[in-house]
């Protein structure tokens, strides 16, 4: 709660209110009359920033979610911001083909091996041309989304839910630090973006300070761009999980473990359409023998 959204929300909440004390809404700005010059009125300042950024971060917690899909660039509930998405997703596509012509591209010298190299090491963090989103945020995300475990049969966004139970400790600590930094960066970039708005209200007929405006809009790039390393490497940590847990999986649904690849395949493929809704294949359970699990825990017989 600290970092994901007490702090973003205390720094529009600072913002908005040094604009206030400044008077740039009313006229023009008197920054000498930002920090109150006694003490107790200080403390009352800071006081009100805290409980104001506290009570909006509380009220902001629910829509985490769609914060960051918003940012991911699932737009098309409405025909304007669709078509727009749309465009965009065009942009992407194109520099979707430009890696993969440098990463299939026959090159000799080390430096020409290096730079194939990071095309195809950023070629593999996007998703299929057919499945891009109109972001980098969302193609980061959309990544793990749609290959994590389908490596293995699975459907990534329906069993996610039921994978995510059987990470280790030290995996499910990984996951939710990487998790808290991207949406402590997603957040951080709406608070700049707010800000910038307040900002351009504010301060629209004193272009000397309209830089202030131009700082919050470029901190906002940098929390964005902050937002898809995270997003890269939590997608990153989804293909871990499924690496590791699958099994543990299979044993958590009680589903006996397969033999060979073949086997692998065609019981995840059942589990995912059990938990999508779409039927499945007969199989058969094992109820008697102590899982992966249990055993690495000391469990009983």
């Amino acid at each position: 709660m600290l970092t994901v959204h007490f702090a973003p929300c205390a720094l529009f909440v600072a913002g908005v209110l040094a604009l206030v004390r400044a008077g740039s809404f009313t006229g023009r700005s008197a920054w000498g009359a930002v920090w109150p010059q006694r003490p107790e009125a200080a403390f009352s300042l800071t006081t009100s920033v805290v409980v104001f950024a506290s009570l909006l971060g509380l009220l902001l917690d629910p829509f985490q979610v769609r914060a960051v899909r918003v940012l991911e660039g699932y737009w098309d509930r409405w025909a304007l911001t669709a078509s727009f998405a749309g465009l965009l997703v065009r942009v992407q596509r194109r520099r979707w083909q430009v890696l993969r012509k440098k990463a299939e591209r026959a090159v000799r010298g080390d430096t020409a091996l290096r730079m194939r190299a990071d095309a195809r090491r950023r070629l593999a963090a996007r998703p299929p041309a057919e499945a891009l989103l109109p972001t980098a945020l969302g193609n980061a995300l959309r990544a793990g989304e749609l290959s994590a475990g389908e490596r293995y049969g699975l459907t990534t966004l329906s069993s996610w839910p039921r994978i995510y139970p059987q990470v280790s400790d030290r995996l499910g600590e990984a996951l939710r630090s990487t998790r808290d930094a991207l949406d402590t960066a997603v957040n951080l970039c709406w608070s700049f973006l707010a800000l910038t708005g307040a900002g351009a209200v504010a301060l629209y007929d004193e272009p000397s300070a309209w830089w202030l405006c131009g700082a919050t809009l470029v901190s906002a790039g940098v929390a964005y761009k902050g937002a898809v390393i995270a997003a890269q490497s939590y997608s990153g940590l989804m293909h871990v999980v499924y690496d590791l847990h699958r099994f543990d999986l299979a044993e958590a649904l009680h589903h006996r473990l397969p033999d060979d690849r073949g086997e692998e395949l065609e019981l995840f493929a059942g589990i995912s359409d059990l938990v999508t809704g779409r039927g499945g294949a007969d199989v058969r359970y094992d109820h008697g023998a102590r899982t992966h699990r249990q055993r690495r825990e000391g469990g009983g017989d």
